[in-house]
């Protein structure tokens, strides 16, 4: 059988284990196991337990437990809601106003949480009763949630970003500074659509909000002074300055990025215990267990996922397919897009993680042998993640807007989450026509 054959097989294996239902990290282990022993032979099983240590013994995947206890640890405080109110202080007087801080919000937050769902759930149980109340639709409302949430993959910290720079040996500053700028772009085009869709709903002449029995209002919009705005705008500096912080410290070359995690916890720590006072002993508690969870998830699903790359690349099934797409001779363009396709359809099933983890080792041969950037593929690689968060069957930003508010029917989440998905569509062709966009700041800070 072929090495591409081999492949084939490899992947049906996994795929018919995700379907089962079973964990995915458990589902990656058996397709290791079981892809050793096919096609590597019973002789070569105890590489195993070498893949995973391997895969594992890597200091720049200590920022992952790091950023994540920074986000649990933040996204307990008050802070969620400060970076609402200053939103809400400088945009309500906007159409959508409302939505757009939540945007807004979840933008900054996701610049000290880097993760997804941890952003839609912290900006989520402040904007969503918030919206109800002032008379947004439901639509309105959980889909600019949900799409804000996924910026916390794209904007640094983020763990998919740290994740593919160790798969792709890339520079994990550089994928830094190079979310930064397609971060902001994604959260003004949220808030471009959030303003059409407002204009759209306010002309439906009879409007069911699609809250359920869930209580709301009518648009009635707060108003507020240059005092107020300022007040409020002034609330969010500390957090800002803590940003500002854990990257400079990053892009100056003092600290790796697990050691300018290091700092950002301690930072964070404070910063919630004594300027935000919103921290005590039982959320203290409440935050590692739930970041010991979080991080022991992620890190099983990368070791796996790496055994199942480790085996695949002995096999030659990489090489052999960018040997292929070059044979072929293909437009490279056509080859994105069918790139962006096949992993458009695995967010529909598997997470950011197992993707990014499984998938970089075998295409980036291929990037590379077309000529494109393996920094700037990195960012549209994480926005096409971005796309599975909200969208079924797995879309996991879909489910905590369920749960936060769990009157309003999923047909409405969903429909109210859709057109972000061609947002970030529209933001890949964007960043592919002008590349520089993104790989501008990492030649800035680094001079390349």
């Amino acid at each position: 059988m072929s090495s591409l054959g081999q492949g084939g097989v490899i992947a049906l294996i996994a795929m018919v284990l995700f379907l089962t239902g079973m964990p995915i990290a458990f589902a990656l282990a058996i397709t290791a196991l079981v892809s050793i022993l096919m096609f590597l032979g019973p002789g070569q099983f105890d590489l195993f337990g070498k893949m995973v240590f391997d895969s594992l013994n890597d200091f720049g995947l200590l920022a992952i437990p790091l950023f994540v206890l920074m986000g649990n640890l933040f996204g307990g405080s008050r802070a969620s809601r400060e970076l609402f109110e200053a939103g809400e202080a400088w945009l309500s007087r906007i159409r959508g106003g409302l939505a757009m801080s939540s945007v807004a919000a979840s933008t900054m937050f996701a610049a000290l949480t880097g993760s997804s769902p941890a952003t839609a759930a912290a900006i989520g149980r402040v904007a969503v009763p918030e919206m109800a109340v002032r008379g947004y639709s439901a639509r309105i409302a959980t889909g600019a949630i949900a799409a804000g949430g996924t910026l916390g993959i794209l904007i640094p910290p983020s763990v998919t970003l740290i994740l593919y720079g160790i798969a792709a040996e890339q520079s994990i500053g550089q994928l830094f500074a190079a979310g930064i700028v397609p971060g902001i772009v994604i959260s003004v085009m949220f808030c471009i659509w959030v303003y059409i869709a407002q204009k759209l709903e306010d002309r439906r002449p009879a409007r069911d909000l699609g809250w359920g029995g869930m209580e709301h209002g009518v648009p009635v919009p707060r108003r507020y002074g240059w005092a107020d705005r300022f007040r409020a705008l002034a609330k969010t500096l500390p957090f800002l300055a803590l940003v500002v912080a854990i990257l400079a410290v990053l892009y100056r070359g003092i600290a790796t990025p697990s050691e300018a995690a290091a700092i950002g916890v301690l930072l964070v720590f404070v910063l919630v215990a004594v300027v935000y006072r919103g921290i005590t002993g039982r959320q203290l508690m409440a935050a590692l267990r739930e970041s010991t969870n979080q991080s022991t998830m992620i890190l099983l699903i990368t070791a796996f996922s790496a055994v199942v790359a480790t085996v695949l690349s002995y096999l030659r099934v990489p090489q052999d397919l960018a040997a292929l797409v070059t044979d072929a001779d293909l437009n490279k363009w056509l080859v994105l897009v069918l790139i962006n396709l096949i992993l458009l359809v695995m967010g529909f099933f598997l997470p950011p993680v197992s993707i990014i983890v499984m998938t970089t080792p075998i295409l980036l041969p291929m990037i590379l042998s077309l000529g494109f950037d393996p920094i700037w593929f990195g960012i549209i690689m994480t926005i096409n993640m971005e796309m599975g968060l909200i969208t079924p069957p797995v879309g996991l930003n879909l489910y905590v807007l369920k749960g936060i508010a769990p009157q309003v029917p999923l047909k409405e989440i969903l429909i109210g989450s859709m057109p972000y998905v061609a947002v970030l569509g529209v933001a890949i062709a964007l960043f592919a026509v002008f590349p520089d966009v993104v790989m501008f700041l990492p030649r800035l800070l680094y001079q390349q």
